[in-house]
């Protein structure tokens, strides 16, 4: 008996809200949106702007470039970059609004304006609150989820999107499950899904390319490609490549997953190195992201978007039980694969968008090809080693308590050390 519609139209329409096209690191460039949502209802930049941020924002944004500004990092700069680029409809991509000479224009309206920025008291992990000269924009749960855009008490909300997007609606993730998330890859009409998984290909792997070629951050990918071109080594270099540019302010789009462009490399970037290697048709590839793209949100639907647990670890564990696929694996194989994953790493920190992003990436990549290359031996943890129990979904159950309450310390204990430095 096949997947019921109600299943396959939640999945299809998951793949549709995650994958989505992002200029930079996702934290800041929302950031960038908001404030020029905020710009919009002005009739000039504002000059005094009050800015509330969650604590996961405050550490995501902090150390990361953000693109089009000429090289320059932090809060203020995605502020007055959204500013001066006031192009709210570009929502995630505002930035490619700039102009070469805006970087100048940003830096001269970062010393110009007076911004306050406090941390806000609210158990969302994204959240973020911006007032000037009367107007009023506020964002929340969502990268892209307006649930406030006033001017002298106007409410504009629904001038920036649909109802749904306001009051935070979305598809079900609580459908999401591995038996299903296989058989959907396996079944699914090609067409459907298509135009979405091969966006995620052309635009991840282009930057993929763009991070080997050229000097961008720590070069983790150049200095994994250094030491062997196997591809093992260039499924981790790739992946790494890709987050040395993006978090170094490479100007390329890429195709994000779970509000993160990093995982959304992660997740498709080892899986098309074996692909070529393995000389697989692009329906094989197309199939095999799918399961890597799913297990990856599958994953995070129970930590949450923004945590102490690095989301690249499920990126990469999505990604090793999409090679399996690619060699022929099905559910059983692809559990395995996942749960020997998951054990290898799970716990690795987030403590931010930055340069070291690419290196967690490379590891978390080898904790998916060596859960994998453990199953195909015939090897496996067991139920009852450390937070691994029997049945995948059980696991993945374990995985979202431990990052979801277990690190909620750790991530406050975080950002006080990332705000004292």
């Amino acid at each position: 008996m096949g997947l019921s519609s109600q299943v396959i139209d939640t999945y299809i329409e998951i793949l549709k809200e995650e994958l989505v096209v992002a200029m930079g690191c996702t934290e800041p460039i929302a950031i960038a949106y908001a404030s020029s949502v905020l710009r919009s209802l002005l009739s000039e930049n504002p000059t005094k702007i009050k800015a509330g941020f969650s604590g996961n924002i405050i550490k995501n944004v902090k150390s990361v470039v953000v693109p089009a500004t000429g090289g320059l990092s932090g809060l203020e700069t995605a502020i007055c970059a959204g500013v001066i680029a006031n192009a709210p409809q570009r929502k995630l991509e505002v930035l490619c609004a700039l102009e070469s000479d805006d970087a100048k224009k940003i830096a001269e309206y970062k010393n110009a304006v007076e911004i306050e920025i406090y941390e806000l008291e609210t158990e969302n992990q994204f959240e973020v609150d911006l007032i000037a000269d009367g107007a009023h924009v506020h964002f929340a749960k969502r990268h892209t989820n307006i649930t406030l855009a006033e001017l002298d008490g106007v409410d504009y909300t629904e001038n920036y999107g649909s109802k749904e997007a306001v009051i935070g609606e979305s598809a079900d993730r609580s459908l999401l499950n591995v038996l299903d998330i296989v058989e959907f890859a396996n079944t699914v009409e090609l067409e459907r899904v298509k135009d979405l998984v091969e966006m995620q290909i052309d635009l991840n792997y282009a930057i993929a390319k763009e991070g080997i070629k050229n000097e961008w951050g720590a070069s983790i990918g150049k200095t994994l490609i250094a030491g062997g071109t196997d591809t093992r080594i260039r499924a981790r270099a790739y992946a790494a490549a890709g987050s040395d540019a993006r978090m170094s302010g490479c100007e390329m789009p890429v195709c994000i997953i779970s509000g993160s462009g990093n995982q959304g490399m992660t997740a498709s970037i080892p899986v098309i190195i074996y692909a070529k290697d393995m000389e697989a048709s692009r329906e094989q590839l197309i199939r095999a992201i799918l399961v890597s793209d799913l297990i990856t949100i599958h994953q995070k639907t129970g930590i949450g978007c923004l945590s102490a647990y690095c989301g690249a670890v499920s990126a990469g564990c999505g990604a090793g039980c999409g090679i399996a696929y690619l060699n022929g694996g099905g559910f059983s194989e692809i559990a395995h694969t996942l749960v020997n994953a998951v054990a290898i790493l799970s716990g690795t920190i987030c403590d931010g968008a930055k340069a070291s992003c690419a290196a967690k990436i490379a590891m978390a990549v080898e904790a998916g090809i060596m859960g994998y290359e453990m199953m195909k031996s015939g090897h496996e943890f067991h139920g009852g080693e450390g937070i691994v129990v029997k049945g995948v979904e059980r696991t993945i159950e374990n995985i979202g308590r431990l990052a979801r309450d277990g690190m909620s310390g750790t991530d406050k204990e975080i950002i006080k050390i990332m705000l004292e430095s």
